[in-house]
């Protein structure tokens, strides 16, 4: 019993420290929102976004165009993870739908992660997990991402969102 509770405890904090997730969704509502069109990119934004670039290419993909409406959604959902200490895909679809109306895209999936230091991690975690690599290397044309530091615990929340338009 004392075995096990040590390795639920451990798979614990595995998740705590070093948790990213993926999901995906189709969707077919038409609700219109507004379309954001500035986004500041900070350098970590940028390097993330030129490493999954640089890593489709390297596989025979095609480079995914950088939206600024996207990377705008992304950081909402960091700053909603931030503020209630969780890593989640709460409200996944709702920013789906938005990116759908908004934008017309067919598909969106999303990625997310927590407490990688370097976008080389956090890449690294992403393809070693079989849900984030699908999304990376999806049928996707456009995508945004933000990278949001806690600024309790300086902690790392990245959200990179992928959509066919």
């Amino acid at each position: 019993m004392k075995k096990l509770l040590q390795t639920i405890l451990l798979l614990a904090v595995v998740y705590i420290f070093g948790s990213c997730s993926s999901e995906s969704v189709e969707s077919t509502n038409t609700a219109k929102s507004e379309l954001v069109t500035e986004y500041n990119y900070n350098a970590s934004e940028l390097e993330v976004l030129q490493l999954i670039n640089k890593y489709r290419v390297s596989i025979g993909l095609n480079s995914l165009i950088t939206v600024n409406h996207i990377s705008f959604k992304s950081e909402e959902h960091d700053n909603y993870m931030i503020a209630n200490k969780a890593i989640n895909h709460n409200d996944f679809v709702a920013r789906s739908e938005n990116i759908i109306a908004v934008l017309g895209a067919k598909k969106v999936g999303e990625n997310i992660a927590y407490n990688y230091q370097t976008a080389e991690g956090v890449l690294k975690a992403w393809l070693d997990s079989p849900s984030h690599k699908q999304n990376i290397e999806g049928d996707y044309t456009h995508f945004g991402i933000a990278v949001k530091i806690d600024a309790e615990t300086g902690k790392k929340y990245y959200t990179n969102i992928f959509a066919k338009i």
